[in-house]
């Protein structure tokens, strides 16, 4: 059932950050929370939202402007909440909507804006619209809000097309009519818990309308769309003609996915968030096969950010980072969007581990690679992505250079594709391990009762209270590294860099009195020193003239 407040909530946006548009979100460094993660506030183990508030200064001192909070809402939990039964109830695992209440005030007093994630794509199985649509059986006017379609066959045996689910086996489930007999199909791109709205019904588009304003009335600064490139489907739901579709991701437009007709959704959905005070956002997760189609989704009517995978997804390589930047700015010009650069979030293996193996091998790896390697390239690829125009996304964690932890015991794992398709794409695990606080005690600080999925030995050697106030600490790059990045005022929003000649394997550009120097090499490599150093991944000593830049290292200058 939906919760309620006792009252109305009066949002804090416009108080806390003024009614003029200000395009903090052009330039705003914005921290993943992956709630269960995060902090446990209740010793149950499993992270909360009174946890996350209780560290809101945390982020604060950071030097963050924005907190995105992955799904709480009420949810069977089929796939870690993006699997939604109540899109206005905080499932109890989290806590309340008073607890989200206070957490949105809090932030706004520290001067933190918050994005929630909006999961519109599909709902959970325990959705009362799906349930009703069951139990109704054929005819029922639920299911058209849904894709359910007969099978093929001589008694419909078959699904309905060649479409494969994204964590493996068919996109289609069989469904029982009321009376026991096999009936139709429902699609599901994902989990069979999670079935497809169907974006054509009217309902549907009205229902998330309202949702919006739900949690916008509620004060959120914004919300941060998944899947949001899924929502229409080619008509006529075509057969794709093909198997191992997933290897076809990214490279193509899918039947099922980057259709045109998401863009007058999202067109609906500015109009509404441009009725609010204090400039409210929505960022796209759009997979797409080039940037120049992400970039469609942040036309100027339509959403202000887009997730940049394809710079996630680039290999420590100076010519291949050149080729990503050049490419995603020149693609974000036109539609006078800021471009926006990530490392690491909850589905792929962080960049400290990625970094630490041969290139090649993709987002998700399994195996822990050179520790010491992927630290020290993990550090110089944030100072990278900070320098760069435009808005950072943190994935929370990363500031502490914590590893995957690629050696979770089967019987551990959370992660439902683990379970289909011989674990295909099944290790998001590994970066959803609660993150430590505390050198010692229960679960390093992270709560009073254990944690929900194992952390590894020597966890407590990177948490927050060991690296605080170490100069070396990658927390304390971090911070500096930030502060440099608010305070800079040739870093942070912007739509261009000056490529400067530099020799092969560094990456070497300059913006308004400032310089950025990266080394992706193995070796030291002897450059021009351009100014005073402001801030470095690595050690570093020079004098006047040229300096040999270190392996693997990024210096800031200014000039």
């Amino acid at each position: 059932m939906t919760q309620h407040l006792a009252a109305p909530t009066a949002p804090t946006s416009a108080a806390a950050f003024g009614n003029e548009r200000t395009g903090w979100w052009r330039d705003a460094v914005i921290y993943q929370v992956y709630p269960r993660s995060f902090a446990d506030g209740n010793g149950d183990g499993m992270g909360d939202l009174e946890g996350v508030r209780r560290r809101l200064p945390y982020l604060r001192d950071l030097g963050v402007d924005a907190v995105w909070l992955s799904p709480f809402y009420a949810s069977p939990q089929a796939d870690a909440g993006y699997d939604v039964a109540d899109y206005r109830a905080i499932d109890p695992m989290f806590g309340t909507l008073l607890d989200a209440d206070a957490l949105i005030r809090d932030a706004h007093d520290l001067g933190l804006r918050i994005i929630v994630d909006l999961v519109p794509n599909h709902s959970s199985d325990q959705h009362e619209w799906f349930k009703r649509a069951l139990k109704e059986g054929p005819g029922s006017a639920l299911r058209e809000r849904y894709h359910f379609r007969p099978g093929k066959g001589d008694d419909g045996e078959l699904p309905p097309n060649d479409w494969e689910s994204i964590f493996g086996g068919p996109a289609w489930t069989r469904t029982a009519n009321p009376d026991g007999t096999p009936g139709d199909w429902y699609l599901h791109l994902f989990a069979p818990e999670q079935p497809d709205f169907n974006w054509e019904h009217p309902a549907v588009a009205d229902e998330f309308r309202s949702i919006l304003r739900f949690w916008l009335d509620m004060g959120v600064d914004g919300f941060r769309i998944d899947v949001a490139h899924g929502l229409v489907k080619a008509e006529g739901l075509p057969d794709l003609g093909s198997h191992d579709q997933l290897k076809l991701l990214g490279n193509d437009v899918m039947p099922f996915f980057d259709q045109d007709g998401v863009h007058e959704i999202y067109r609906s959905w500015r109009r509404i968030l441009d009725e609010y005070p204090g400039e409210r956002i929505g960022v796209a997760e759009a997979w797409t096969p080039t940037v120049e189609r992400t970039a469609n989704y942040v036309r100027p009517d339509e959403l202000h950010q887009a997730f940049n995978f394809q710079y996630l997804g680039t290999e420590w390589d100076a010519a291949a980072l050149r080729e990503v930047i050049d490419v995603s700015l020149a693609a974000m010009r036109p539609v006078g969007a800021p471009a926006t650069w990530v490392l690491s979030n909850h589905d792929v293996t962080r960049h400290a581990t990625r970094f630490a193996n041969p290139p090649g091998l993709g987002t998700q790896i399994r195996t822990p690679g050179d520790r010491e390697l992927g630290l020290r390239r993990a550090r110089a690829a944030t100072l990278l992505m900070l320098a760069l125009p435009g808005s950072a996304y943190v994935y929370q964690g990363e500031e502490l250079g914590l590893p995957d932890v690629t050696d979770l015991p089967d019987e551990a794992r959370q992660d439902p594709s683990f379970f289909r398709a011989e674990g295909q794409d099944g290790f998001r695990d590994g970066c959803r391990v609660p993150i430590p606080w505390t050198a010692t005690g229960p679960s390093h600080g992270f709560g009073a009762g254990g944690s929900w999925l194992p952390q590894p030995a020597g966890w407590g050697e990177l948490s927050v209270e060991t690296q605080s106030g170490d100069p070396g600490s990658t927390l304390e790059l971090y911070r500096s590294a930030l502060a440099v990045r608010r305070d800079h005022p040739g870093l942070g929003a912007g739509t261009e860099v000056a490529w400067l000649d530099a020799p092969q394997g560094v990456v070497a550009f300059a913006r308004e009195g400032f310089v950025c120097t990266v080394n992706t090499t193995g070796a030291a490599i002897r450059v021009p020193a351009p100014g005073r150093v402001l801030l470095a991944s690595g050690e570093v000593a020079y004098d006047e003239g040229d300096f040999d830049l270190p392996a693997d290292t990024t210096v800031w200058w200014t000039v």
